[in-house]
């Protein structure tokens, strides 16, 4: 019996080790993130928004991607979407204001491009920027990366 709760006892702490979620996700060094785990890529007057790499994979495999309207108008902090996954559904927060001047077509029917591309094919919307100073809200890859260590601590 001790022999067979000895197994069991390994084996548990086997499979916990084997499912966690990685040691830590991709940031990427020229994008802003927002503590809503959305980051933002600026080019001139326009930002490039997505879900960053830490927020996927704690998601799962997504399976939908509620997109805006194209003009909508989009608020720092504020929620313009969302994605679902087989786990959550999750609201997607505009880590920038401005005006919604595209939206990327292709999550509508290959919405694991999420999981699969978060920074490069992912993306979700591109803004016209109305204010660049909320840009300084935002934080940078290294504060992101310590800000995700602090959260996944807990």
């Amino acid at each position: 019996m001790a022999c067979r709760q000895l197994w069991a006892s390994r084996a548990a702490s086997y499979l916990r080790i084997s499912v966690s979620h990685r040691a830590f996700s991709n940031v990427v060094k020229d994008l802003k993130y927002a503590d809503s785990h959305e980051w933002v890529k600026v080019d001139g007057n326009s930002a490039t928004v997505g879900i960053t790499d830490h927020a996927q994979d704690h998601l799962g495999d997504v399976v939908y991607v509620e997109l805006p309207e194209v003009g909508a108008t989009v608020t720092q902090g504020d929620s313009f979407g969302a994605v679902e996954s087989v786990k959550a559904t999750s609201d997607v927060n505009s880590p920038v204001s401005g005006t919604v001047i595209e939206v990327n077509e292709e999550l509508s029917s290959s919405p694991a491009l999420v999981n699969s591309s978060p920074y490069k094919d992912g993306w979700i919307i591109k803004v016209e920027l109305s204010d660049s100073g909320e840009l300084n809200n935002l934080m940078d890859s290294e504060r992101y990366s310590k800000f995700c260590e602090e959260e996944d601590a807990h």
